[in-house]
């Protein structure tokens, strides 16, 4: 069965208000990530080694292998951004109160856990992501990933929130001021509801 492109869980107009407006978000669902998904089904489509397999599981089957970094790529992204539509709301920057008692007791305060955030945000050079994670030892951590990787391959943890970091997710909003798109992030758009979810 060939993956396809999610429908968003809002109207593209539902977040210009908290600072991700609507050319930005049909451009990136209805473009970019479109993309990756056909760019994915074509890679199954012609590799019998791929297909059957979930997409967690052709994540796995081609991060150790460099011969296979398109197929990777493509399907890190797809990933990747199936779980970035349900980290943002418009309702979002509200952290319900199992969460942020974690966060407080394995950061320190949830504003240690927006600086570091932050800081992993806006130091990966160049394109990628950054990640609230729950790691092995069962706290909360921060993290980021360089392109279309994602804790899943790198094995760090089990994804909590993830911001995607390249800039055609913020240019048309905040130009170059990827600092400024993180913190509207966390603070605006960040569906913390669906990071508690995710922790179990």
């Amino acid at each position: 069965m060939a993956f396809e492109l999610p429908t968003l869980p809002y109207a593209p107009c539902d977040l210009a208000e908290r600072g991700m407006g609507q050319d930005t978000l049909e451009l990136h669902h209805g473009k970019h990530h479109q993309s990756y998904v056909t760019a994915l089904n074509g890679f199954v489509e012609t590799n019998s080694d791929l297909q059957g397999k979930s997409l967690e599981e052709i994540i796995l089957y081609s991060a150790a292998q460099p011969e296979l970094a398109g197929v990777f790529n493509n399907a890190g992204q797809h990933w990747n951004h199936l779980h970035f539509w349900k980290a943002l709301s418009p309702s979002g920057g509200r952290i319900p109160g199992r969460l942020e008692t974690k966060m407080i007791a394995d950061f320190g305060s949830v504003a240690i856990f927006k600086d570091d955030f932050k800081t992993a945000a806006t130091t990966q050079f160049g394109s990628g992501w950054a990640w609230l994670i729950l790691a092995s030892d069962g706290r909360l951590k921060v993290t980021k990933t360089p392109n279309g990787s994602n804790p899943i391959a790198t094995g760090d943890g089990i994804p909590l929130l993830g911001l995607d970091v390249w800039e055609h997710s913020y240019y048309l909003d905040f130009r170059n001021r990827r600092p400024d798109y993180v913190t509207n992030f966390l603070d605006q758009l960040a569906n913390y509801e669906f990071a508690e979810a995710n922790l179990g």
